[in-house]
């Protein structure tokens, strides 16, 4: 069984190198490339889906309908969670990397980023840019709605609907295809892998590369290779 994985191409607070989290923010041009890039490949590879998952933010939803488009299957089915949304950056989000690195120090900047269980700083559920005040998570109980995550808390998020969703579609035949984020990707590639809490902090997925892997009946993996 193979299962493939796309981080979206490249966005635009990407391309400014700004903390992103659950801010909505689009595709650059250069991350619309990547995308189309990506489905072309597929396509030559020969790879057919069945469904595909991805977030409700706008920059992994285009990424997923360009690789089906460029790969003729934009007629796929598409489930959209929250779940495989970004990590929640909190008050982070926004922030220049390296201003953030400037006011903080380099190490805990890379600790905020990389760290499996340390917190970034809280975002206020009072903010505008809250997650708290955008519609698209309304039908959720506000003490699940995130004001800051950590990729433990990530995976913690994301591996409900791994269990619910992806595994079973993946365990009765479907081709699966995840167009999500860096953060949700690492959190289920921990999870499919086995990666330590150590190890994880190394792992980095590209934006708009195609990563394949191929599972076993028990969904271990037995190869990994990108496109």
């Amino acid at each position: 069984m193979e299962l493939v994985f796309i981080r979206h191409g490249l966005s635009e607070w990407n391309a400014l190198n700004l903390f992103t989290g659950w801010r909505d923010v689009n595709l650059s041009e250069k991350g619309v490339e990547e995308a189309k890039a990506a489905g072309r490949k597929l396509k030559e590879a020969g790879f057919e889906f069945d469904i595909a998952f991805t977030s409700v933010l706008t920059r992994a939803i285009k990424t997923c309908n360009l690789v089906l488009e460029e790969s003729n299957q934009l007629w796929v089915p598409q489930i959209k969670t929250w779940r495989l949304n970004e990590r929640h950056y909190g008050g982070l989000q926004g922030l220049n990397k390296a201003e953030a690195a400037a006011q903080h120090g380099d190490e805990q900047v890379r600790i905020w980023r990389r760290s499996y269980d340390t917190l970034p700083p809280v975002l206020d559920p009072k903010d505008p840019n809250s997650a708290h005040n955008d519609r698209r998570y309304a039908h959720l109980p506000a003490d699940v709605v995130p004001d800051c995550e950590n990729l433990k808390v990530t995976l913690e998020r994301v591996l409900p609907f791994w269990e619910d969703q992806i595994a079973p579609a993946i365990l009765s035949g479907k081709r699966v295809l995840v167009a999500a984020h860096g953060n949700s990707l690492r959190a289920l590639a921990k999870h499919i892998e086995g990666i330590s809490d150590e190890g994880i902090m190394d792992l980095e997925i590209p934006t708009g590369q195609p990563l394949v892997y191929t599972l076993d009946e028990n969904l271990k993996v037995i190869s990994k290779r990108y496109l």
